[in-house]
């Protein structure tokens, strides 16, 4: 049995961390915003008391669109965050591996020529939140220089049951399901051209328990499904399943400044390591949303 601390373990990926690390067997202490990132103290009491061998290090502000207009703090909770999380560790834990989530936006604009992305592949951050998670890093990597046990974990999108309706398919799916209730024609949707690879948060959260076993510390891994599907495809999948009479239209309010053309990754640097593929296919996690949404309004 392991014991592990999960921060960030109110959000859409710690609840699923968190239960798949529960079902497994071990000691799992999650803290969310009772206990600060960007406050040392708070983070060497909870690191200090729970003792853990493994520390996944989920906290962080993760909304592409937003980080444009909060560019500080991101900076202060994805970059300083990390840091205390990590210098906390040393002091209070120094056995224990910290597993640090980044994410694949890293990368950046990508020619697609150059899919699928590997760990080699040249960061190229196109927001300030893509260039938060190079910062948190870049940290990660010098603690690894150090001597601290830290892997390093990209994943692609992901979705599930739970994910915030900020987010592209809950909120397509939250908004068609609003249309139906009232009988509406139309919903508003962002840029539907760009192509994205999506793994289902079960599985994502497989991979980071596998990772903290397996991975080697200082180094880097993809967690993706190797595949691209256009947020087009979804959307129509979306209004079939849910208001196949509503259309779809376009909205300014909807676009992002620097919107990604295609991203797919490759997890075969994973696999080799821990033996991880994906398990649950896109129709089954799109349905799960659905189905989550749908009892959401009803209670």
């Amino acid at each position: 049995m392991t014991r592990s601390l999960v921060t960030g373990a109110g959000g859409f990926v710690g609840r699923h961390l968190i239960d798949h690390l529960t079902s497994a067997g071990d000691e799992v202490y999650g803290v969310d915003r009772e206990v600060d990132v960007t406050d040392r103290g708070a983070l060497e009491a909870a690191i200090s008391t729970v003792g853990p061998q493994v520390i996944y290090h989920l906290a962080a502000m993760t909304h592409v669109g937003e980080s444009w207009r909060h560019p500080d703090d991101f900076t202060r909770v994805n970059v300083v965050g990390t840091l205390n999380v990590l210098e906390v560790a040393r002091r209070a834990a120094p056995e224990a591996v910290v597993l640090i989530v980044s994410s694949a936006d890293v990368y950046g604009v990508v020619d697609p020529s150059e899919l699928p992305i590997d760990e080699g592949h040249p960061p190229r951050p196109a927001s300030p939140y893509a260039q938060s998670k190079i910062e948190a890093e870049h940290a990660a990597r010098e603690a690894a220089h150090r001597g601290q046990r830290v892997v390093i974990v990209r994943p692609f999108n992901h979705i599930g049951p739970g994910q915030a309706t900020s987010f592209v398919v809950p909120g397509i799916a939250s908004r068609l399901l609003e249309a139906r209730e009232h009988g509406a024609v139309s919903v508003a949707v962002g840029d539907l051209s760009a192509r994205r690879d999506f793994c289902d948060v079960r599985d994502v959260v497989r991979a980071y328990r596998l990772l903290s076993s397996f991975g080697a510390a200082g180094e880097v891994y993809n967690v993706a499904s190797g595949h691209d599907v256009a947020i087009n495809d979804i959307a129509l999948w979306l209004v079939e399943r849910i208001a196949p009479q509503v259309r779809l239209e376009v909205s300014e309010d909807l676009l992002r400044p620097v919107e990604l053309p295609v991203s797919r990754g490759s997890f075969a640097k994973l696999q080799r390591t821990t033996g991880w593929e994906p398990r649950i296919t896109l129709a089954g996690s799109l349905e799960d949303v659905v189905v989550a949404l749908e009892q959401d309004r009803e209670n």
